[in-house]
């Protein structure tokens, strides 16, 4: 007898807990039309940086996030399955157990629900739903497999979600390469001074979260310039200028190579940019040699300097998912195109942008 196909449906960088409030799930409009597309899936899957961890303010953010976990515990209820997979902004979630253990066994490695207390809660948040907690990713099907993505900021120029090819520069894993080796690998990197602006003065974080956006707009295949140019053209022709386009897809090409994961479609986030969308060159979104296809789940954060002014479909649009039913290959969808703006970043709560403005059309 065949089992029935899971419809299975990944989401990724939901950033709860932002100290920024750029996370939109934070609104109830948002919340409730994630909750109503989960009525149609058997599996949920959370793909990374699921609660903001970076900023060095946890209890902050877990606040926010508990909430919101909670309500996708309770719709997707004990008969259902939610995989929880840790990225890098909520990697505190399995830092303790990534040190205990030497680091990932495989590329699906289980962990323990209470690997860490912070684990522990949000998987207790996630309840009454199936719970189970993989790292660095976890296999859907026989041949689609799905993780984070930041292990590729280790093939990237600064390091970074939004840095330029590193090629031979630096020290990265060899051909062959373990999740551990992965893990293990250390480089100057723009990731790590993430980390420390985020805990600067909100108005200098916010300085940052803006040129962030842009280089990491810089490196994905079919945004368009001019959305970036209406805000600041010069700032973002500098920045375009120092970054190499289409970089995030190429170093993700290396790590599944490296690893030698043998898939013919891989699932992936960190890059906040859906895709393939309708548009985009479908040669851009594979592996060497053509294989293995790429899927992005994009995010569900509002980056008001990707999405100023833009209507979806839009590729940084908030409420990216990536959809896998009846045997089928992943699937990019938006679950937030019909909000407009001040759903998703109501004008009560937004956080200063570049230049103390933030004007939603």
């Amino acid at each position: 007898m065949v089992a029935p196909p899971v419809r299975t449906l990944v989401i990724s960088d939901l950033h709860l807990g932002s100290r920024l409030e750029r996370d939109v799930l934070r609104h109830p409009q948002p919340l409730a039309a994630l909750l109503r597309a989960l009525d149609d899936v058997d599996r949920l899957v959370l793909l990374g940086d699921a609660v903001e961890l970076m900023e060095g303010r946890a209890t902050q953010a877990m606040a926010i996030a508990e909430p919101v976990l909670h309500a996708i515990g309770e719709r997707m209820g004990p008969d259902r399955e939610v995989i929880l997979v840790p990225g890098n902004h909520d990697a505190p979630l399995i830092r303790r157990w990534l040190r205990a253990t030497g680091g990932p066994d495989g590329l699906d490695a289980p962990v323990p629900p209470s690997a860490t207390p912070m684990l522990a809660r949000v998987v207790t948040a996630l309840g009454p739903g199936r719970v189970r907690v993989h790292y660095p990713g976890v296999w859907l099907t026989e041949r689609i497999y799905a993780t984070h993505g930041h292990y590729l900021d280790r093939h990237l120029l600064p390091e970074s979600g939004y840095g330029v090819a590193r090629g031979l520069l630096g020290r990265v894993p060899r051909d062959g390469a373990t999740a551990a080796e992965y893990e293990r690998s250390r480089s100057p990197s723009l990731a790590r001074m993430e980390t420390l602006v985020a805990r600067t003065p909100r108005p200098l974080a916010a300085i940052w979260d803006d040129l962030a956006e842009i280089m990491r707009a810089s490196t994905m295949p079919g945004i368009h310039r001019r959305v970036l140019r209406r805000r600041l053209a010069p700032l973002t022709a500098f920045v375009l200028g120092l970054q190499m386009r289409r970089a995030s897809l190429p170093a993700l090409g290396r790590v599944v190579h490296r690893l030698g994961v043998d898939a013919e479609h891989v699932v992936f986030g960190h890059v906040h940019r859906s895709g393939p969308l309708a548009g985009d060159d479908p040669r851009r979104w594979r592996g060497p040699g053509g294989t293995p296809h790429l899927a992005n789940t994009g995010s569900w954060v509002y980056e008001a300097l990707l999405v100023h002014r833009a209507r979806p479909p839009h590729p940084y649009w908030p409420g990216g998912a990536i959809l896998i039913e009846d045997g089928g290959p992943p699937r990019a969808i938006g679950l937030l195109d019909h909000l407009g703006p001040r759903a998703l970043h109501p004008p009560q709560t937004r956080a200063g942008s570049l230049g103390g403005r933030d004007v939603i059309a």
